[in-house]
């Protein structure tokens, strides 16, 4: 795991916050979208701060994070407010979303850097 903050990580943090803040306040106070929320920040912390268990197992950390947000994707698909406009927030949610995804997946450890980080 890289500690330095480089523009991927700092992509992961602000899309990370923007959809975390987005489900907190989306129909407040739906459970359903308190707990994506608070997913998308355990993930996130889990993900950058310095957890032995989480850095220990960054890449876990790092599929697990991919795959709440890809689930999270899936549950709008099966049951979300595809309206428009009113289901605006939705498609930009969504978008935020898959962008996430693609740079949790370009920040993955190249192999010379997971040896030296990694033991």
């Amino acid at each position: 795991m890289n500690t330095k903050l480089g523009p991927l990580q700092i992509g992961i943090i602000l899309l990370t916050l923007v959809t975390a803040a987005i489900h907190f306040t989306l129909l407040f106070p739906n459970v359903m979208f308190i707990l994506n929320a608070l997913g998308y920040l355990t993930l996130l912390a889990a993900y950058f701060l310095p957890i032995p268990w989480a850095k220990n197992n960054h890449n876990l950390v790092r599929w697990a994070f991919i795959g709440f947000t890809l689930v999270t994707i899936l549950a709008w698909v099966a049951i979300g407010d595809k309206s428009w406009p009113a289901g605006a927030l939705g498609y930009f949610t969504k978008l935020v979303e898959v962008v996430l995804v693609v740079l949790l997946f370009m920040d993955r450890p190249r192999e010379s850097q997971a040896r030296s980080t990694y033991g």
